[in-house]
């Protein structure tokens, strides 16, 4: 049995989300700005030759056909390759976060260098696609503007930022906010260069608030310290401050039972800091 490899798996923020079109097939064309955290889930991988894929740790009870850990393992396994995944999860799942995403995006790096199979990058972020369309984010490991499904993906520098996340305790199911009646399809398609002189939004904020009070509630109390948004289709709501202080200090007075995170925006990945 091999040494295990311990990855981190990096939560995320859509600083705006634009939903431009929907395509023949029912998925949806969009824009967005995605900004990675230094704080997530860590996957621990032990690798042996049983030729089983076993899972431990917080699994969220989910089944392996619903689990994006257990279908990136198996989007990469041949031969006698097994192994064990212990997950330590900090990031709510249903939040807007990408929890699920980063954990099978970190599953992807660490068995493609355990089991050696010798694909890019840009080949895990074609595997990833087929899990779902935040997956190549976390692959590339880059803060990201991204295009298409979300898979078209420019690297981005975003300046130093810190940021105060709320769950206020609901899970918001993605496929549930797309296929909203309600929801804005049409917005203009705008430019990266527009995005940084503002008006830019999450074209699913207001389909989420209108079915999940308490997602309003969360946004409504945090906009008194400072611009609030929705992350993604979730339930998270962040705001963002110039310092670790200023953050927490507002965390503090964030009302039970919601919960506050409080975290740095980063640029690369720790995942892929770490495999180097």
């Amino acid at each position: 049995m091999s040494e295990p490899l311990v990855l981190p798996a990096p939560a995320k923020l859509n600083l705006l989300l634009h939903i431009t079109g929907r395509r023949p097939d029912g998925y949806h064309e969009l824009q967005s700005l995605f900004q990675l955290l230094d704080w997530g889930d860590t996957l621990t991988f032990t690798p042996d030759h049983s030729g089983r894929i076993a899972l431990g740790g917080d699994t969220l009870g989910l089944a392996p056909a619903d689990n994006l850990i257990t279908r990136a393992a198996r989007a990469l396994q041949h031969g006698s390759h097994g192994v064990h995944i212990h997950t330590t999860k900090r990031i709510p799942s249903g939040g807007g976060l990408g929890g699920g995403s980063s954990d099978a995006a970190s599953t992807l790096l660490a068995l493609n260098r355990l089991w050696q199979c010798g694909h890019s990058n840009r080949q895990l972020q074609a595997i990833g696609l087929a899990l779902g369309a935040d997956v190549p984010l976390f692959v590339a490991g880059h803060s990201a503007w991204a295009e298409g499904l979300g898979e078209r993906l420019s690297p981005v520098e975003l300046p130093p930022a810190w940021y105060l996340i709320i769950h206020p305790g609901c899970h918001v199911p993605t496929g549930e906010i797309f296929s909203a009646r309600e929801l804005t399809r049409n917005s203009p398609a705008i430019t990266m260069a527009a995005v940084f002189q503002g008006g830019h939004r999450n074209d699913c904020q207001e389909v989420v608030t209108t079915r999940y009070p308490e997602v309003a509630k969360a946004l409504n109390w945090l906009a008194k310290f400072g611009d609030s948004r929705l992350t993604g289709t979730g339930a998270c709501v962040f705001s963002r401050f110039d310092s670790r202080a200023a953050a927490q200090a507002v965390a503090v007075q964030v009302p039970e039972p919601w919960q506050a995170y409080v975290a740095r925006g980063i640029n690369r990945s720790p995942a892929l800091s770490a495999l180097s």
